[in-house]
């Protein structure tokens, strides 16, 4: 008769292999996802004001003739992992023959690509080949250092996005959608910050998504987006917003105070620090300040987003120049190393938050 303890090693011996199979295979989670969003299957669902049917769906995905099998696998994957409901109803006055209809759910309203606050652009952003290549070099990195995009492609990410305008954009409208998300987040919890500020400079602003949500609600504020030539040449016009092409490693315009999201995690600590000095020159002595948004690692991580910082952090391991996740005590390293001895941290609910630095 077995022992409590070795039914104990069995069954955790069991779980751990099922583990490892859920890993390996994690990879078939995010291309259901991506191609529910290059299908717009909730786009269509959402069309329709409510559960559909399989043919339903089918037909108003572009294509002349789309393959129901193929579908209805899908479909049944993106069901099990929440992303939309199945019920089934009778489909005949008899009530013998059923049909599955297919409707949204919290997850998939993140996927309609006309919504004003949607992942789609993202999901596609982040699942492009281009993107996945440098996840294959993280062990290469262990071994030999190096930045795993650069071996992926030869180049860094920003200069093969000024090369390849298909990555420019994709990436683009991914940051786009993301800042969206993160400024409605942001703006509540900021409250009466950039009050008496006349002149702010987003730095690495991308297409000025983030600094124009800013001027909206401060009108009074001067808005100036500055971002590598290639990215500022595409962004759109905006009310109260200056576009400024530079680089942030050679200097930055001046302004009252200077505002970068997501942008410092990009980038080793030398970088950093180059950056912050940069911004530093560019804010007046006195009354200027440096406002981050950022993610501040902590261990009782909010579980909402389970371990999403440390996911961010391999992120930035596999696609940027050095740049990782960092721990309070990591920012007030970097902070003082860029002539910022005082700051003050905001949590914002959930994963990210507000760092404000002062020069005095």
């Amino acid at each position: 008769m077995e022992s409590v303890k070795e039914v104990d090693e069995e069954e955790g011996s069991l779980r751990g292999q099922a583990q490892v199979w859920q890993l390996m295979f994690g990879f078939a989670d995010s291309m259901a996802l991506k191609s529910a969003v290059e299908l717009r299957l909730a786009d269509i669902i959402h069309s329709h004001g409510g559960p559909i049917t399989l043919s339903q769906i089918a037909s108003g995905i572009d294509s002349s003739s789309p393959d129901i099998p193929y579908l209805a696998r899908l479909m049944r994957m993106l069901v099990r992992k929440g992303i939309f409901t199945a019920n089934d109803h009778p489909s005949s006055d008899s009530g013998d023959d059923h049909q599955t209809e297919y409707g949204l759910t919290h997850i998939s309203k993140w996927l309609l690509h006309d919504s004003k606050l949607s992942l789609a652009p993202m999901v596609v952003m982040e699942n492009n080949p281009w993107q996945l290549a440098p996840w294959h070099y993280l062990a290469n990195c262990v071994k030999q250092g190096g930045i795993a995009f650069e071996k992926a492609h030869g180049c860094n990410m920003w200069d093969f996005a000024s090369r390849n305008p298909e990555f420019n954009k994709i990436f683009n409208d991914g940051l786009a959608s993301a800042t969206k998300i993160v400024m409605t987040a942001f703006v509540p919890q900021y409250k009466d910050g950039f009050d008496t500020i006349r002149s702010l400079v987003d730095v690495g602003g991308g297409t000025g998504g983030a600094i124009a949500e800013i001027v909206k609600i401060y009108p009074h504020i001067k808005g100036i987006n500055f971002d590598l030539p290639h990215v500022a040449a595409t962004a759109p016009d905006y009310d109260g917003v200056s576009h400024v092409g530079g680089n942030m490693f050679e200097s930055i315009p001046n302004g009252d105070a200077v505002f970068m999201k997501c942008i410092l995690h990009d980038w080793g600590d030398e970088d950093c620090v180059k950056i912050l000095k940069n911004c530093r020159k560019a804010i007046p002595e006195e009354g200027g300040k440096v406002v981050l948004v950022e993610i501040v690692v902590k261990e009782d991580s909010n579980k909402i987003f389970g371990d999403m910082d440390l996911v961010y952090d391999l992120l930035m391991f596999a696609h940027q120049n050095g740049g990782k996740e960092r721990t309070e005590q990591q920012w007030k390293k970097l902070l003082q190393e860029g002539g910022f001895p005082r700051y003050n941290i905001i949590d914002i609910p959930d994963l990210t938050s507000i760092i404000e630095a002062y020069p005095l």
